[in-house]
Parts: structure tokens; C-alpha cells; sequence
């Protein structure tokens, strides 16, 4: 879900050349899957698509992106856990603290809330997403350091 948001927020500031989204989780448990039917379902209702398929985090990515999120802190440790360097742990950031509405610790996990469960995960995702792109875009006007 906050690829498909991102993804939104970047075409929609002009920015697909500059910024590249992608999404991937600790565990390949659900790797080569869609995202969850009921999902898809509030995603749509939000003017979102859903066509990511899952795969799991990769050494590589730490090597291809400038900043790797997690949506939580087991899964934030983790990333860390696999970062080579301590320069690519620096990339690791938890996507609420780019929240600029919810006061929040975590993305919680949506699959046993019913359906408030996924509406509240998007509204947190847009929020965190929106300071997202306004964090990234402000870095790269200004020419900071990644």
C-alpha cells in the first residue's frame, strides 16, 4: 500500500525521474503474491491500484536506494540486522517519522482489524508518505548529502 501511494505522490509532483519506489518485505512468506484481496479492495476505493507483487529485502537494495523504510520496529531492527555497512544502516528509517498528522510508532498490520484495520493504514501511509516526499524532495533541492 505505501508503494502504490508513493508512487501516486511522485507522478503527481512531476518527479518520476528523479525518485524510484519500490516495495519488499523481511519475510518471503507471501513472495510472488499480490497484495491482500481486501486491500485491494480499500486501496481502489482510495484511487489506488495495487499491482506490486511481493518479494523479499535484498543486500542489493541497500546499494540501489537512497533510503530504505520500515513499518515498524521488529521490522526496522531487521534492516539493520542486514544493512553491509554502517553507512547503509544511515538509509534505514521508520516510515511514521514522516508523519505529519498521526502521532504514531508503527504502520499496524491492517489483515486482522476488519475493514477500519485497512482504512486507518491508509490514512497513515498517505500522511507518512506526503512527509515522505516532502523530506526527499527538500534533500535533493538542497543537494544534502544522501
Amino acid at each position: 500500500m505505501a508503494e502504490a501511494i508513493m508512487a501516486k505522490l511522485v507522478k503527481e509532483a512531476g518527479m518520476t525521474e528523479e525518485i524510484e519506489v519500490d516495495s519488499a518485505g523481511i519475510i518471503g512468506y507471501h513472495e510472488g503474491e499480490g497484495s491482500d484481496p481486501r486491500m485491494k479492495v480499500h486501496a481502489r476505493r482510495r484511487g489506488y491500484e495495487l499491482t506490486h507483487i511481493s518479494r523479499k529485502v535484498r543486500q542489493s537494495d541497500f546499494s540501489n536506494f537512497d533510503i530504505i523504510i520500515s513499518m515498524d520496529d521488529s521490522n526496522y531492527d531487521k534492516l539493520i540486522a542486514l544493512a553491509p555497512t554502517i553507512e547503509d544502516e544511515e538509509k534505514v528509517k521508520r516510515m511514521t517519522d514522516f508523519c505529519k498528522t498521526f502521532v504514531v510508532d508503527h504502520v499496524p498490520d491492517p489483515y486482522y482489524g476488519g475493514d477500519q484495520g485497512f482504512e486507518n493504514v491508509i490514512d497513515i501511509l498517505e500522511d507518512a508518505c506526503n512527509g515522505l516526499l516532502l523530506f526527499v524532495t527538500l534533500r535533493h533541492k538542497t543537494d544534502i548529502p544522501k
